[in-house]
């Protein structure tokens, strides 16, 4: 959770105190304008604040080692736009300005089957909400390290699945590095200010601790046809229903609609965000269908006429181009290879054309061109993702940039100027 105000997109430190305010700001010295280091990353015990960017949680997930899950902005609950949302989402997190449910509503213990972390320590929220949802979907492929966290943690507490997260130094370090040298200032300022806030808080009024309310994550996600409410702030997790079917996002509008409902108009406080299975890997795979369904046209047209593809063939077969890119086999520039391929399924239009006795090898050609033409929509769209996927790191790799040493040499110059103290009259 952070003790920052952001109209949107904000993520919070994760704090468990929701209350927490920054402390007055102190003078820095040149030092603290140097660019982190790598080292500096991996050595710094605390965990830094990120936004709440999908582009960011993607690459998380890519150097936790998840495959197969994509992290989509729902920039509305609206039927017509959760209807361009890939299918299935295995899981929502929603930011928020937290407040605690009525401890009633939570359970008295974890099942068996959630996997559920408290959050111990300040500003892991991102990493808390993705390994609440991605350790609960059946047969993810989480890689090597997340495993064996998930299989060794698998009969730890919520609080102690906490701790471990805590002390994992592969988590934390793919956490932190977004990390920027003011991002690790200002969160060991805070860790050192913390007793101090905690006394002032103490002397305030409810209305104040609203106000001051910091923005949090909360994880929704169906577990064995019921959908659980996981807030690494609460010591259980809450069942909000049983889901009978796999679209269960109806079943969590209402309490996503009645937290937004809590805004004045023209706030944003809050962003969604969904976790849905990569449209890359069924992309790929009617890609592989479409490549297999071609090449058993041409076995079947080559049976029929071995000279069927020559213009000067002496052949019944009527023949139209096919577009000279038309993928005919493996091609890893759409990262379709032999063995996907292989182990496609034939579209059910080229299976009956096979199995019928009725079919003319005309029609084989021309449904061998129809299927050349469907292929360029599924390489189109591959190619599209594939950019969304470069863009990801991109963005992300702006993140990392630390740009406080040349926001420091550009305020000097502006100082030495004489300008700065009318730019700051301005503001």
């Amino acid at each position: 959770m952070s003790p920052r105000y952001s109209k949107r997109r904000r993520l919070n430190n994760g704090s468990t105190d929701p209350t927490f305010t920054s402390p007055a700001p102190q003078i820095l010295g040149d030092a603290h304008f140097v660019a982190a280091t790598e080292d500096d990353k991996k050595n710094w015990p605390g965990w830094c604040e990120i936004e709440s960017e999908p582009a960011f949680f993607n690459v998380m997930l890519k150097q936790f080692g998840v495959k197969g899950v994509k992290v989509r902005e729902i920039v509305s609950l609206d039927d017509e736009i959760l209807a361009f949302i890939p299918r299935p989402i295995y899981g929502i997190i929603f930011l928020f300005r937290w407040m605690e449910d009525d401890p009633v509503n939570q359970e008295h213990g974890c099942p068996n089957n959630v996997w559920f972390a408290n959050q111990t320590v300040g500003n892991a929220c991102a990493s808390i909400a993705l390994l609440n949802i991605v350790n609960n979907i059946p047969s993810c492929d989480l890689g090597d390290h997340l495993q064996c966290f998930k299989d060794f943690t698998a009969s730890f507490t919520p609080a102690l699945r906490g701790n471990a997260i805590g002390n994992f130094e592969f988590i934390r370090q793919v956490h932190n590095s977004f990390a920027r040298k003011m991002d690790m200032l200002n969160g060991d300022l805070l860790l050192k200010n913390g007793v101090e806030a905690s006394r002032k808080r103490s002397k305030k009024s409810s209305s104040n601790d609203q106000d001051d309310a910091a923005f949090h994550f909360v994880a929704f996600v169906p577990v064995d046809g019921v959908l659980w409410k996981l807030d690494g702030l609460e010591r259980q997790p809450h069942i909000l229903g049983e889901v009978e079917s796999d679209d269960w996002i109806n079943l969590v509008k209402p309490d996503l609609e009645a937290r937004m409902a809590k805004y004045e108009d023209g706030q944003i406080e809050f962003a969604i965000l969904g976790l849905v299975k990569d449209p890359l890997i069924n992309l790929v795979h009617d890609l592989a269908s479409n490549v297999k369904g071609i090449q058993a046209l041409e076995a079947r047209l080559n049976e029929i006429n071995t000279s069927w593809q020559s213009s000067n063939a002496n052949t019944s077969i009527e023949t139209e181009k096919i577009p000279e890119n038309t993928l005919l086999g493996a091609d890893m520039h759409f990262l379709l290879d032999k063995t996907a391929i292989e182990s496609a399924t034939l579209p059910p239009e080229v299976q009956h054309k096979l199995s019928s006795g009725s079919t003319s090898p005309t029609d084989f050609s021309d449904f061998r061109r129809k299927l050349a033409f469907e292929q360029i929509n599924l390489r189109v769209t591959i190619k599209e993702e594939q950019a969304s996927d470069y863009h990801d790191e991109d963005r992300a790799t702006a993140r990392r940039h630390d740009y406080g040493p040349a926001v420091k040499t550009w305020t000097e110059l502006l100082a030495r100027k004489g300008v700065l103290g009318d730019l700051l009259d301005l503001k």
